[in-house]
């Protein structure tokens, strides 16, 4: 009787020992199986983000130069098979390239015209001021708008007359057609009343000349000011990208990526633009001291 308990016993082990290894050899299949899984869709990532290929055109904005360099970058991280070209010429020379098919995006300084909204799609992608800057010798620290309408309209020529040193003013400008000049002149409200003695045709040969020029003043893009000028106070609020998103700084713009609106976007060229609009993207945007929109 004994013994054969203890072979009964026995059967019962073995059985359990067989089950417990067959439950072992199921959970490790799985476990396997999930791994090749995960293992099979980061490969599927990989290769679908390196299969992106194409080149995406820019052209426009001068004021928008350093975001789509840092943006192009920071695309070609995740996407580096595409092609980033970035051309300049102005937010006019942007739509013209957009609406006549020369470049994916144009880069405006400034809103959609009427005639250029009938045949573009425009995207904000990030606020920018504009700085209203002097020289650093120039001991002025606040203008009120009023008082750069006068000095931009010609009304006021003398530093003196705002505060400043008994000396001509200097009025250096963007060319016509900038997105810069067109938003600067829509706030301040000089549109066609405007006198420059000076119009150049990009952000940093304006910074130049008043960085060179003890009476001059001119405006950049806010993201552009560097030690080599002096930003001034616009009706009692310093131009900062805080300001400027609380909307308490009054002279700012949008900045814009404009596409034809009858011609679909290529996939490398709607990856680039959703990138701008992602977090990452934003960031950049930042980084640079403009206002996201995001």
């Amino acid at each position: 009787m004994k013994k054969l308990t203890a072979m009964i016993f026995a059967g019962l082990m073995l059985t359990a020992s067989l089950t417990s290894c067959g439950g072992t050899s199921s959970s490790s299949s799985s476990a396997s199986s999930s791994s090749s899984a995960a293992a099979s869709s980061s490969a599927s990532s990989e290769s679908s983000t390196a299969e992106l290929t194409g080149t995406v055109t820019m052209a426009g904005s001068t004021s928008m130069e350093e975001m789509a360099k840092a943006t192009a970058e920071g695309f070609n991280m995740i996407y580096p098979s595409v092609t980033i070209d970035i051309q300049l010429g102005g937010s006019s020379a942007g739509a013209t390239g957009a609406m006549e098919g020369t470049c994916d995006f144009g880069n405006l300084s400034r809103s959609l015209k009427e005639a250029e909204a009938a045949e573009l799609t425009e995207t904000i992608v990030a606020l920018d001021g504009i700085a209203m800057i002097v020289n650093n010798e120039n001991t002025v620290e606040d203008l009120t708008l009023e008082q750069i309408y006068d000095i931009y309209t010609g009304a006021v020529d003398n530093w003196s007359d705002v505060g400043g040193e008994d000396a001509p003013i200097h009025v250096v400008g963007r060319e016509a057609g900038s997105g810069t000049r067109d938003g600067f002149e829509s706030v301040v409200g000089c549109k066609d009343e405007a006198v420059y003695a000076e119009e150049l045709t990009s952000t940093g040969a304006v910074q130049t000349s008043v960085a060179q020029n003890p009476n001059a003043i001119g405006y950049v893009s806010l993201a552009n000011v560097n030690d080599t000028v002096k930003a001034v106070k616009v009706d009692g609020v310093a131009p900062t990208a805080e300001d400027v998103s609380n909307g308490s700084y009054k002279l700012q713009r949008p900045f814009v990526m404009a596409y034809k609106t009858s011609a679909q976007l290529s996939e490398a060229a709607q990856a680039f633009l959703d990138y701008v609009l992602s977090d990452e993207g934003q960031q950049i945007v930042a980084d640079l001291g403009l206002v996201p929109v995001k």
